[in-house]
């Protein structure tokens, strides 16, 4: 998946400074359901990283069932974080 596809169909835009808050919580929400319904492990990881990015991933042990999925979610977690100055 490319970020830019995940951006248009959950925000609707690929320009982040525009997506409003009522948007975003829109988006943020379409994307848990289907993150949820997913079967692709790699389409999973992608959209549960925008929600990360987001400050609105869900709780990686739920999201992912193989520990090399969750110890690569918890070193993006980490990166982000670090990113955001945390």
């Amino acid at each position: 998946m490319q970020l830019d596809d995940l951006l248009l169909r959950y925000f609707g835009t690929t320009d982040l400074g525009s997506i409003t808050p009522s948007a975003q919580e829109a988006g943020t929400e379409k994307m848990r359901v289907d993150l949820g319904l997913e079967k692709d492990p790699a389409k999973r990881f992608a959209m549960w990283t925008l929600l990360a990015m987001n400050d609105a991933e869900p709780d990686i042990s739920d999201t992912f069932k193989d520990e090399d999925e969750r110890e690569a979610a918890r070193n993006l977690l980490d990166l982000v974080h670090a990113a955001k100055g945390g």
